[in-house]
């Protein structure tokens, strides 16, 4: 940990929000490259993790034709909606009425989606809205907030502190404690990387959103001395499954420090950081969205391989039926409107 930080020490290459905002062709390419990195890794790490193409392949390197989006695409995609819908900014009100108008007007979640979703969903039909919406839910502490989150980081390009803000805002419809401040890291993390931030930047300033008492803060903190310790991620990979492991695979303080350790010790490298992410089993297809979005901030559309984008544009509405309808590029665009 204190290497991380003395090498964090050492920043002060990022552009400022200005320079973004007067360059549009580079407000675009970043919203799409995490927008995509976010469904990439999405698809990516849920086929990385299929029995069936771990015995032909062993490990998976594509996204291969017949990938589809899960909950993580789907509900970062209701996020993004949400934002556009609302010109960038975000309430509690409009965000109920954005799970009202795109989720419980037709027909709820369906498949694939994680406990507090449904959860949330159904304190939505019974009148209990947020924050206890998401305070008085099952698995309340999962990364599903910290999944979507990844269009806030976009709005809020090289403003973390706002970024974390309307990240509580729009995670406290399903989450609480642990599940907000995993997607208030996420969201502060996306920020910084939209402009041009280092990988030590990104991290520590994830790191800032995370009480250091919670168990979230311990376990990000047992994370980043054993990045410290390992040097590598050959080194670290035993010990980041294994001293993580929770009964139940999706909880934060499981799911987020394993795939901030893997943004580490890639360097935020996108096609790196995808196959250690996506190959990691267990929440694999989170893991591997929160990196690509990550990456894709920060590097832009240009690492994502052209067929690849082709295989994910199109969500398949296995979650969230009004997902099917969008094109994440047309929707990451749109976002980037909004940094202007």
């Amino acid at each position: 940990m204190r290497q991380f930080l003395l090498d964090y020490e050492r920043f002060g290459l990022m552009i400022t929000r200005a320079d973004l905002v007067a360059n549009r062709a580079l407000c675009e390419e970043k919203a799409k490259g995490s927008l995509l990195g976010l469904a990439v890794g999405d698809a990516f790490g849920d086929l990385g993790r299929s029995d069936d193409y771990r015995k032909r392949y062993g490990i998976v390197t594509e996204v291969y034709a017949n990938a589809k989006s899960t909950d993580d695409t789907e509900f970062a995609l209701l996020t993004a909606r949400t934002l556009v819908d609302n010109g960038g900014q975000l309430t509690l009100e409009t965000l109920v009425a954005s799970w009202q108008k795109y989720i419980l007007d037709q027909g709820g979640v369906f498949e694939r989606g994680g406990k507090p979703l449904y959860g949330a969903v159904e304190n939505l039909r019974r009148g209990i809205m947020p924050p206890l919406s998401g305070r008085d839910n099952v698995m309340n502490n999962d990364d599903g907030a910290a999944m979507r989150i990844a269009p806030i980081g976009i709005v809020c390009a090289g403003d973390p502190q706002r970024a974390a803000a309307m990240a509580e805002i729009e995670s406290q419809i399903s989450h609480d404690a642990d599940g907000i401040w995993a997607a208030q890291a996420v969201a502060a993390g996306v920020a910084v990387a939209m402009v041009d931030g280092s990988t030590a930047e990104i991290l520590q300033t994830a790191l800032r959103y995370i009480p250091n008492d919670s168990w979230l803060g311990r376990a990000m903190k047992h994370a980043m001395c054993i990045c410290d310790e390992a040097k590598t991620i050959e080194n670290a990979w035993e010990k980041l499954h294994t001293e993580f492991w929770t009964p139940v695979h999706s909880v934060a303080p499981e799911a987020i420090p394993q795939a901030l350790a893997i943004f580490r010790l890639t360097d935020g490298d996108f096609r790196q950081g995808l196959f250690w992410g996506g190959n990691f089993g267990r929440d694999a297809d989170t893991i591997g969205a929160i990196i690509g979005a990550l990456c894709g901030a920060r590097c832009g559309l240009s690492v994502i391989p052209p067929l690849w984008v082709e295989r994910v544009r199109r969500p398949s509405g296995v979650c969230l039926k009004f997902a099917a309808q969008e094109d994440i590029p047309s929707l990451a665009a749109q976002l980037a409107n909004l940094i202007q």
